[in-house]
C-alpha cells in the first residue's frame, strides 16, 4: 500500500477547508464565551475506565483502545468529550454553584457515524452543570442555535424528545437489558413489526402505548395527542409539560417532536434535542439533559449540554471571503523590513514574494502591494 494512503474515513484537511474550520472554531468558542462558558482542554486519551464508566455500550464500541507503555494499563482515545468535562466539573473544579464549560477538540471513532462521515470529528460542545431547572435546557438550546447562526447556517429546525417518556411507560414492566436495547432500536427506527414482537409479553396498555409512540412525531399537536393515547403517569405528565414549556420559550427556529427518537438513550435523563439544516445528512447538533453523567466521579450534579462536529458544520455553513493581504517583494532593505513588520503588527497579512518565485497563495486575497515611491515604502491597491 502506498505510504500516502490514509485509513478509511480519515482525510487531510487542505488550506481552504482548514481556514474555514479554524475560523468557525474561533467563532463558536467566542459565542460560547459570550454566554459565560469557560474553555477547558481535556486530554485526547485517558484510562479506559475513566472514559467509559457510565456511558453505555455504544461509546465503548466507538472507542479506540491501546496499552499504556508507561503503566501497562488500558487506555482509550476519547470518542466523546462530555464524560471528560463531567470529570473536570465533579473532581477538579468541584464548585458548588452553576458551572458553564465549553471545549473544542478532536475525537476518534472506531466506525463512522454516517456512510461518508469522518472518524476524526472536531467536536465543539458546551455543558452547564448545577442547575436542574428548564432554564438550563433553554440556555443550551439557545446557545446551540446562536452557534449555527454565527456559522450562517440557514433554515434550521429543532426536533425534541424526552428520555423519560419511555421510562414512564416501562416503569412497572420488567425487561432484560438486551431486550431493552432492542426495544429502543426498534423505536428509533420506527420498526413497528419488531416493536410488536418485542412488546408481545408486555401488558396490553404498555404494548399499545409503545406502538402508538412510533406515530407520535410532528408539530406541537403531537404532545396533546400523546396525553390522549399514552397511559397517564406523573413522570409522563412532567415530561410532556417540560417539552411544551421549552417549545414555547425557544426562539429562532421552528420546533417539531419525535417522541420515539431514543438515540443516545444511555446518556439522557430528560429532554433532548437535535438541530437539522438543509443539506446536512444528519443532525448538526445533538444535546439534552444527562444528570447522571457525573455520578461515577462522585458528584451526581444536574447537567445539560450539546455538541457538534465543526468539520460537518463547514459543509453547510456559508462560504467566507478570503482575508485581504498585502504582497511585498523580498529584500534586505531595512526600510522594507520595517514597513512589513509595522503592517503585520497592525494586523495586516503580508505575503513576501521570494526571489525567483511567484507566490502561490490560494487562501489570501492580495489586493494591495508594498511598493517603493521616492525611497519610501507605501501600500497601494493592485
Amino acid at each position: 500500500m502506498s505510504a500516502w494512503v490514509l485509513p478509511d474515513h480519515t482525510a487531510d484537511v487542505l488550506p481552504s477547508g482548514a481556514r474555514l474550520i479554524e475560523e468557525l472554531r474561533r467563532d463558536l468558542l467566542d459565542t460560547a464565551r459570550s454566554y459565560g462558558y469557560e474553555l477547558v482542554m481535556p486530554p485526547l486519551f485517558e484510562h479506559l475506565e475513566s472514559l467509559l464508566t457510565g456511558t453505555g455500550e455504544s461509546l465503548d464500541l466507538q472507542t479506540f483502545k491501546l496499552v499504556d507503555q508507561l503503566s501497562g494499563r488500558m487506555m482509550g482515545l476519547r470518542a466523546d468529550t462530555t464524560p471528560q468535562v463531567a470529570r473536570i466539573d465533579a473532581h477538579l473544579l468541584n464548585r458548588q454553584g452553576v458551572t458553564r464549560l465549553c471545549y473544542c477538540g478532536p475525537v476518534l471513532h472506531t466506525l463512522p457515524a454516517q456512510p461518508h462521515a469522518s472518524r476524526e470529528p472536531l467536536q465543539f460542545g458546551s455543558e452547564i452543570f448545577g442547575h436542574a431547572g428548564l432554564e438550563a435546557e433553554l440556555e443550551v438550546m439557545s446557545l446551540a442555535l446562536d452557534s449555527l447562526r454565527v456559522a450562517q447556517v440557514q433554515s434550521v429546525g429543532v426536533d425534541m424528545a424526552d428520555a423519560r417518556i419511555v421510562r414512564a411507560m416501562l416503569a412497572n414492566t420488567p425487561i432484560a437489558s438486551d431486550r431493552l436495547a432492542q426495544l429502543h432500536a426498534a423505536l428509533a427506527a420506527k420498526d413497528s413489526a419488531s416493536l410488536a414482537d418485542i412488546a408481545r409479553p408486555f401488558p396490553a396498555a404498555v404494548r399499545q402505548g409503545l406502538l402508538a409512540l412510533v406515530q407520535l412525531y410532528g408539530d406541537g399537536k403531537v404532545l396533546f395527542e400523546a396525553e390522549k393515547v399514552l397511559a397517564p403517569s406523573a413522570l409522563l405528565t412532567t415530561a410532556l409539560s417540560d417539552l411544551k414549556w421549552l417549545a414555547a420559550h425557544l426562539e429562532g427556529a421552528p420546533v417539531t417532536f419525535d417522541l420515539a427518537d431514543l438515540r443516545g438513550y444511555a446518556y439522557y435523563t430528560g429532554p433532548r434535542f437535535a438541530v437539522y439544516a438543509p443539506g446536512a445528512p444528519d443532525a448538526l447538533v445533538r444535546g439534552g439533559r444527562y444528570d447522571e453523567v457525573g455520578a461515577v466521579f462522585g458528584r451526581n450534579r444536574p447537567a445539560v449540554g450539546f455538541s457538534l462536529d465543526v468539520k460537518a458544520l463547514v459543509d453547510v455553513a456559508a462560504s467566507r471571503p478570503l482575508k485581504a493581504a498585502v504582497r511585498a517583494p523580498w529584500s534586505e532593505d531595512r526600510e522594507l523590513r520595517s514597513a512589513i513588520s509595522t503592517l503585520r503588527a497592525n494586523g495586516e497579512t503580508v505575503v513576501c514574494v521570494l526571489p525567483g518565485h511567484e507566490s502561490e497563495v490560494d487562501e489570501f486575497q492580495c489586493d494591495r502591494a508594498l511598493v517603493n515611491h521616492g525611497g519610501r515604502w507605501m501600500v497601494q491597491p493592485i
